[in-house]
């Protein structure tokens, strides 16, 4: 083997999802080391043994930084790079006033392009190593995105959004056999291209009619290795939006079940106002759901149920642009705040867990990616857990792993991450 690399620091492993196995499924290396080569972990353990069994390994050292997997965020609209933090209303304003307008520019394959870069250069930059992304309805936004994903060798996950029905605007309109055809060929060109997925991608069911949401069953039934990802019960007056549309639906899961947008392999990002059925239905099929919590607080759709990480798995997700931070620092932050209004204190290995190993598992990837074990894909971050004066006053008194770690989790940005590695060379960019 060759083009070995160690990597030195703080070292923190989870055998598990603490929330069902305590803070115990967590391993702290005060002095430990991550052994890569080919893109892998070959090894983890401590520095020192490391070190003297592969002393032709090239070595770089980290010190009291942490090295973590790579964020993983499990839902976001790199679309919608430019609009982040714009201020809007609710979700359906919102859309109307900044997130459509934008989407229409991405027709232009140059434009698209840049946007894919600028959006790289910034998740990198914040320690996010994979993206479940919506793309538009252009085809060229979904190759821009790939195709700089797939320059810099980086697991991503995207699809064209799909959106026929006319409470969309003109311009972002497809209809049901282009969302067909367009879909099928992106995803015969991308899909286990590299470390590329294609994901069928309906927007929600307000903006598609039926004929559409059958194409795309169709083409998620043809292909049940992919996954599939929308919105579901983001707002109260979206839910009211949906039953106008659908009268004859017994809820909102109701509109994608009957149209064959129902399973295992589906993603359902936000799902806040659920109905015991949905809730029910979601976990008997073993459907993932994606929790937004910046994005949630940012347009005023509510407030979460942790709970249902219980009955199925549950990923953590910036929605970028409707949620307010590219930082998973930042949404780990909010997903406490939101947690703690609900009666819920997540601990921090929760928290670190839900931004790696829990999203990796709602992407169906756990076996790939968002832990630091032997034969998973090295993409790894260094963390500063000092990287402010406030943060380092409030790192200083802990007296263990995880009191030093909360405070860059509540109050940390772009500033802690020291390096990016993706498949064990380092990216960050200056």
């Amino acid at each position: 083997m060759t083009g070995k690399r160690l990597i030195l620091g703080q070292v923190l492993e989870f055998s598990g999802d603490p929330a069902r196995e305590g803070s115990g499924a967590a391993r702290h290396r005060r002095r430990g080391a991550v052994l890569v080569a080919d893109g892998h972990i070959v090894a983890v353990d401590e520095a020192d043994i490391l070190r003297a069994a592969h002393p032709e390994a090239a070595v770089t050292d980290h010190g009291d930084h942490l090295i973590l997997p790579g964020f993983i965020d499990a839902h976001a609209h790199y679309p919608q790079t430019a609009i982040i933090a714009s201020w809007g209303k609710r979700l359906i304003d919102w859309l109307n006033s900044y997130t459509f307008p934008e989407e229409m520019r991405f027709g232009d394959p140059d434009y698209a392009t840049r946007v894919a870069a600028r959006y790289f250069d910034l998740v990198l930059s914040h320690g996010t190593t994979t993206v479940a992304s919506y793309c538009t309805i252009h085809p060229e936004s979904v190759e821009a995105f790939f195709a700089k994903a797939q320059a810099r060798g980086l697991r991503m996950l995207a699809g064209k959004t799909c959106m026929d029905r006319d409470t969309a605007p003109e311009g972002l309109r497809d209809t049901a056999q282009s969302a067909y055809d367009d879909s099928k060929a992106l995803l015969d060109r991308w899909h286990g291209v590299d470390r590329l997925s294609y994901i069928v991608t309906p927007r929600f069911s307000p903006t598609s009619t039926r004929g559409q949401l059958d194409a795309l069953g169709t083409l998620w039934a043809e292909h049940p290795d992919c996954l599939m990802q929308t919105h579901l019960s983001e707002q109260t007056d979206e839910i009211a939006w949906m039953h106008s549309l659908y009268p004859e639906a017994r809820d909102y899961l109701d509109t994608y079940e009957a149209h064959g947008l129902l399973g295992e392999n589906g993603l359902y990002g936000h799902a806040i106002h659920l109905t015991p059925r949905e809730i029910d239905r979601l976990a008997e099929v073993g459907a993932a759901l994606v929790h937004c919590p910046t994005s949630n607080t940012f347009i005023g759709s509510g407030l979460f149920d942790m709970s249902l990480r219980a009955r199925m798995r549950v990923g953590l997700a910036t929605d970028t642009g409707g949620g307010s931070s590219f930082s998973m620092l930042r949404t780990m932050a909010a997903a406490y705040e939101i947690a703690q209004l609900r009666g819920t204190a997540l601990h921090p290995s929760e928290l670190i867990w839900l931004a790696t190993g829990a999203s990796a598992e709602a992407l169906k990837l756990g076996d790939r990616i968002g832990r630091l074990a032997p034969g998973y894909e090295a993409d790894m971050i260094a963390l500063d857990l000092a990287s402010t004066p406030a943060i380092a006053q409030a790192a200083a008194r802990a007296e263990d792993i995880w009191q030093a770690i909360f405070p860059t989790i509540m109050m940390g940005d772009d500033r802690a991450i020291i390096q990016t590695y993706i498949a064990g060379q380092p990216v960050k960019p200056d």
